[in-house]
């Protein structure tokens, strides 16, 4: 299994990055992973943690309709170039802890992506360099409030709602390019989304590299890379999981705000 890299806070309130063993306990690292941080000699065992959302980023930048599906099903074009916006680091949560549907939507969708980690200041890269950016990767959903996005003409307010970027559990530092996303709704063992990572119109690396040439990338920063066909609504109570081969999974339960 690939080391999972975990970011936790104790039952005191201190906050920690580190690596989660086979055991579920945690050595705590002295730094952030991608900040060249080192294992120590504190481990903290399963009932003196909670797992948190696994970096806390400058910024979150996302991409629209990156899968050719999803495009279609949206009833648009593929872009020609990637299409992206920002979704403020306000909307993050951890795994297992709850969406919170807003009073000011009646369409609330799910969007399972995977999520790139930044591990290096990145600038005006080229796309080959652009890879070496990438340290790890994780799970996202980019809950969308479809009905303001349409609305709005902008998706800003659609995207950007507190609890609109579940994110985690974990980091891993290599993935399958062919990995596949799937996302499950309640106790259906069917997938309403299932699609391969390399299906993506723009690959990791090109979306680094484009994205650098707009705004600098910090180390911790988060890119999604786009949600593949079969995006749905999400009802009150319930519970919506994202999986990606090599990764693991990613769930959380819809409640009222």
């Amino acid at each position: 299994m690939a080391q999972r890299y975990v970011r936790v806070q104790n039952q005191e309130g201190q906050i920690y990055y580190g690596l989660l063993q086979l055991s579920l306990n945690v050595q705590v690292l002295d730094a952030p992973p991608w900040l060249q941080g080192q294992p120590t000699d504190l481990t903290l065992e399963p009932d003196n943690y909670q797992i948190l959302a696994p970096c806390a980023p400058s910024k979150i930048v996302a991409v629209g309709k990156n899968y050719t599906d999803h495009a279609a099903e949206m009833g648009t074009p593929v872009p020609s170039e990637p299409l992206i916006f920002l979704k403020p680091p306000t909307s993050i949560i951890a795994s297992e802890t709850e969406i919170q549907y807003p009073q000011l939507s009646q369409r609330v969708d799910y969007e399972g992506e995977l999520a790139l980690v930044i591990g290096d200041r990145a600038v005006d890269c080229k796309p080959e360099e652009a890879q070496t950016k990438i340290w790890g990767y994780t799970i996202a959903n980019d809950v969308t409030a479809r009905d303001l996005q349409k609305k709005d003409g902008q998706w800003t307010r659609a995207k950007g709602f507190d609890t609109f970027c579940p994110l985690g559990p974990w980091i891993v530092r290599e993935l399958n390019p062919g990995a596949r996303l799937q996302t499950f709704l309640n106790d259906d063992t069917n997938p309403v989304q299932s699609s391969c990572i390399d299906q993506m119109v723009f690959s990791p690396d090109v979306l680094v590299s484009y994205i650098s040439h707009v705004m600098t990338l910090l180390p911790g920063d988060v890119i999604l890379t786009g949600t593949p066909e079969g995006v749905g609504p999400l009802h009150v109570g319930d519970r919506v999981r994202v999986e990606i081969e090599g990764i693991g999974r990613l769930e959380n339960i819809v409640a009222a705000r």
